[in-house]
């Protein structure tokens, strides 16, 4: 089973570094790694040049925002499996991928999940873990939702569902896994482990104003598809948010 990863960056030299090693540090082996940047000025693509005989597949060019540019890498990918990993994430740990691969053993799965601890910017401290847990349909009610960077989804999953939909400049993740998985129903393992660490400080999170306009794209996506939802989602969902942003 190849398993397709899909970096998206822009002007993330910081960082990006500490994510391709992640990738490269996997214990399994059968890994297409693509590398879409949107036209850094920084340094990127120097490193992503570095590590050029781990990635199969890389551009550099100006792009519609993280979504498109996702949106591209899905494109490129020809593995039988599809995970998403940014630009200032990492794999929790070397076997991430093949815990990945073992859920996927499972011919009736479609796409699985699991866990994600955010961290400091130095990748030394945990902050706050966001433990998910077996997807039931009454979850995304409650303003539940799976942590989108350890969602991986089948090559064909995409081909029926669609990728992701850019008019969501904030929350086109909440809006794609509620169109799998509630929508389209997709069936759904959960591993119960952390797989990802993930920065604090992205874009969703790094002021409180994107807290609350990516909650109400989230409320809108919800309400968009008939989930029975009420405000106290919404409130649900920015408290939420403000107290990673509070910790940050």
């Amino acid at each position: 089973m190849k398993i397709s990863i899909i970096t998206v960056a822009f002007n993330a030299v910081n960082t990006i570094e500490d994510t391709i090693e992640s990738v490269v540090a996997q214990t399994y082996s059968n890994i297409e790694y693509i590398v879409v940047d949107g036209g850094s000025i920084d340094g990127t693509v120097d490193v992503i040049k570095k590590y050029s005989e781990y990635i199969h597949m890389w551009i550099s060019e100006p792009d519609k925002g993280i979504y498109d540019a996702m949106n591209k890498g899905i494109a490129m990918a020809t593995g039988d499996v599809i995970g998403i990993l940014n630009a200032d994430d990492v794999y929790a740990h070397t076997d991430a991928l093949q815990k990945i691969s073992e859920a996927f053993e499972d011919t009736v799965i479609d796409c699985c999940y699991g866990d994600l601890v955010y961290v400091s910017e130095d990748l030394s401290q945990d902050i706050r873990y966001w433990k998910s847990s077996i997807y039931d349909e009454s979850l995304f009610a409650k303003a539940w939702i799976p942590p989108h960077p350890t969602f991986f989804v089948r090559k064909e999953g995409y081909e029926r569902c669609g990728k992701f939909d850019s008019q969501y400049k904030l929350a086109a993740d909440y809006e794609l896994m509620l169109r799998f998985l509630w929508k389209f129903k997709l069936r759904s393992a959960y591993i119960p482990d952390t797989l990802i660490k993930m920065r604090l400080g992205g874009v969703t999170n790094n002021s409180l104003g994107n807290i609350i306009r990516g909650n109400i794209e989230i409320y809108k996506a919800a309400k968009s598809y008939g989930l029975g939802i009420g405000l106290n989602f919404l409130f649900s969902k920015i408290a939420n948010r403000f107290s990673q942003f509070i910790k940050a």
